[in-house]
């Protein structure tokens, strides 16, 4: 079992670029697929981007694709997302999870295919 713990959140204005992190502590961090998502209140949480276990395949929510990257860290078990052009109706609480598969090339983008989940952190984007 891991647990996923996020960081990097805070408070910037609309245009500007911020890099959130989520360290997973595990031997075999490659057996797991990595994604990030978002939620607001009242609404549900939504897919932002996955990637595989090998870290070749990314994909990306339509509503952030051109302007998040998401990367993973094999040596510090870390994956990144590094968001850029930063909007207003991007604020909201990011999630990461993790999900164990020996299928390394996977990139799940549905809450339910995800095994565990971080706390959360904060985005805020200012007009």
């Amino acid at each position: 079992q891991v647990q996923p713990v996020e960081s990097g959140g805070g408070l910037v204005q609309a245009g500007d670029s911020l890099r959130i992190s989520c360290e997973v502590s595990s031997p075999v961090f490659s057996n797991y697929a990595m994604g990030w998502f978002r939620q607001i209140p009242g609404k549900e949480r939504e897919f932002v981007a996955s990637i595989s276990g090998t870290g070749e395949n990314m994909i990306y929510a339509d509503a952030v694709k051109g302007r998040f990257t998401i990367s993973r860290d094999r040596a510090k078990m870390t994956v990144y997302l590094q968001m850029t052009s930063l909007k207003t109706e991007d604020t909201a609480v990011y999630y990461c999870a993790a999900k164990y598969t020996v299928r390394a090339i996977v990139t799940p983008t549905t809450l339910n295919e995800y095994d565990y989940w971080g706390q959360g952190t904060q985005v805020t984007v200012s007009s």
